[in-house]
């Protein structure tokens, strides 16, 4: 084998399910991401807007000057099951089903660069990231070979699906590039965008940050607007309906091979009631090397308020009406939307059996 292979056979050897070679060339659709950030389509995410940050999107070769080829690799997690749960429990997005993918992936990307070095027998000056650096990531995917950008922006990879993480490792080391994926096989299926809650996707494969369930529950630190709270429905952190109605995941999603990415106990549909309850310790002792913590516990017992104002069940009002003297006012604000949605609900129903009678 040539040294390409054998990086690849390595890499695969490590967990990845996908491993290919481009080069540290500017990206292809670098406009369109700069238009996006233009319109404020990233919502209060600064760290990509930055005039460094850009300048460094625009071209790797600003992050390590010695680049002369990146890997891109990707590593699958858990598919979503699409089984509705029970009325008392919330959603998660599988990505977040086990352990953190910021600590288990970032150690492999250090062995494959020490299998390269002994490979060619000296140091490779490198840069490796996995969903951390100011590379799109996605871009630099497709032009790898891995896969298309759908029209939900996930990369679509032929045979696997869109449910994998992606990671790159800059080499100041000359590979042979793998040819880019240029068909675009979503072709006039419209599921994902159909699907969305919130209806957060838009043209030119890319989205309102501002309206997306993940961001809302994930990167938002703040308010949920109003009107978008009831679209929440029962997601607490993140959202994957977009996967969900994806051909390409009902047909070829599968489990992970990495048994760290498999759901920790609890997941993926929390009990909403006792959720709510959790105190600060409680949460970072239950979430500790989840994904989930990247929250903070404001932040996911917000989304746990929401998620059980758009439950209509009495059952879940006494544990609204605790959360309503919570010390932190973000929960407090929500949990007191929630309860009062819930008992204008039960009024309404009240209402309407008196007018059956």
């Amino acid at each position: 084998m040539n040294l390409e292979a054998r990086i690849k056979a390595q890499a695969r050897q490590l967990g990845f399910d996908l491993v290919g070679i481009t080069t540290c060339d500017p990206p292809p659709h670098f406009d369109t991401y700069a238009q996006w950030i233009a319109a404020g389509r990233h919502g209060s995410m600064h760290y990509l807007a930055g005039e460094r940050a850009l300048a460094r999107r625009a071209d790797p070769r600003l992050i390590l000057p010695e680049c002369q080829s990146i890997l891109v690799l990707g590593m699958r997690y858990s598919p979503q099951t699409g089984e509705e749960p029970a009325p008392t429990q919330g959603r998660v997005a599988s990505y977040a089903w086990g352990d953190d993918y910021h600590d288990l992936i970032p150690p492999r990307l250090q062995a494959l660069v020490a299998f390269i070095e002994a490979e060619t027998g000296a140091p490779v000056p490198n840069r490796r990231y996995t969903d951390t650096g100011p590379i799109l990531e996605r871009d630099l995917a497709q032009r790898a070979g891995l896969g298309w950008i759908g029209k939900n922006t996930c990369l679509i990879a032929p045979r696997v699906g869109s449910y994998f993480f992606l990671a790159e490792i800059l080499l100041a080391l000359a590979l042979q590039p793998d040819p880019p994926f240029v068909s675009d096989h979503c072709g006039n299926c419209t599921r994902c965008i159909d699907a969305c809650p919130t209806q957060c996707i838009l043209p030119a494969r890319t989205l309102d940050a501002q309206r997306c369930i993940s961001y809302l529950t994930i990167e938002n630190k703040g308010e949920i607007p109003d009107a978008l709270r009831p679209h929440l429905d029962n997601w607490i952190f993140g959202c994957d309906v977009c996967q969900m109605v994806c051909p390409w995941n009902l047909r070829f999603a599968a489990p992970p091979r990495e048994v760290a990415f498999a759901p920790r106990e609890g997941l993926p549909n929390p009990d909403l009631t006792s959720a709510l309850a959790l105190t600060p310790q409680e949460f970072n002792r239950k979430f500790k090397g989840s994904p989930i913590k990247r929250a903070k516990r404001r932040g996911y017992l917000r989304n746990v308020a929401v998620a059980l104002g758009n439950r209509y069940t009495p059952k879940v009002r006494p544990a609204l009406k605790n959360a309503l003297d919570d010390p932190e006012p973000l929960i407090r604000r929500h949990a007191q939307w929630a309860y009062d949605r819930t008992t204008q609900h039960s009024k309404d129903e009240s209402l309407d059996n008196l007018g059956n009678q």
